[in-house]
């Protein structure tokens, strides 16, 4: 099933904060990739703690070549935030005029935050900032869906669908049926099948 790709290789960036499934999207996003006909390397960051350190997963896409697993600064075509706050981060390194983002709008409030050392900006900032930045973002509440399904953490596979329904890649919602139910038992694949549409509707 293989398309084509807007450039060779193709960069994507999934950031989020530790406990948000950022390695499971993006292995679920570069395996999918991977049936359609793809080569696909992920290198992967994480912060200072599993949970609530920055975690950022790179994607290097391409019909034939294997890349090295770390996008150039200012290389990223896609952004793909599980956390509001990285995405603003992951752009001041990665992005540049032609960066498309898609941003889940759930806050995770760090601890100096938390602690009142440090303020979080407003959802207007954000948006502004990141709309300032990128050729194209989406805003979606991404979390609250997940939430709506009884998962929280299903959020990152609403973005997945995100990613699918924005159609910069040759994915759909059949790839992500047969990598998914591969991959888990059937009840929870139900609900992960739940959140990709809702992520794939949310951009059409």
């Amino acid at each position: 099933m293989r398309g084509t790709l807007a450039k060779d290789p193709y960069n994507i960036v999934i950031t989020g904060v530790g406990g948000q499934g950022n390695v499971m999207a993006s292995r679920v996003l570069s395996d999918m990739l991977v049936r359609a006909g793809f080569k696909v390397t992920i290198g992967e960051t994480f912060g200072m703690s599993q949970r609530g350190g920055s975690v950022m997963s790179h994607i290097r896409v391409s019909p034939e070549t294997v890349w090295s697993p770390q996008i150039p600064k200012g290389g990223a075509d896609l952004i793909v935030a599980l956390e509001p706050l990285e995405a603003i981060r992951v752009l001041a390194g990665y992005g540049n005029p032609s960066v498309k983002v898609l941003v889940n709008m759930r806050p995770i409030y760090p601890v100096g935050v938390i602690t009142g050392e440090d303020q979080y900006p407003s959802a207007e900032t954000i948006r502004k900032t990141i709309t300032a930045l990128a050729a194209a973002a989406r805003f979606l509440a991404a979390t609250d869906e997940a939430v709506k399904l009884g998962n929280p953490i299903l959020g990152n596979i609403v973005m997945i669908g995100a990613v699918a329904g924005l159609g910069v890649l040759p994915i759909d919602r059949g790839l992500f049926e047969t990598v998914i139910r591969e991959g888990m038992p059937a009840e929870r694949a139900v609900a992960n099948l739940r959140a990709f549409a809702i992520g794939e509707a949310a951009v059409a």
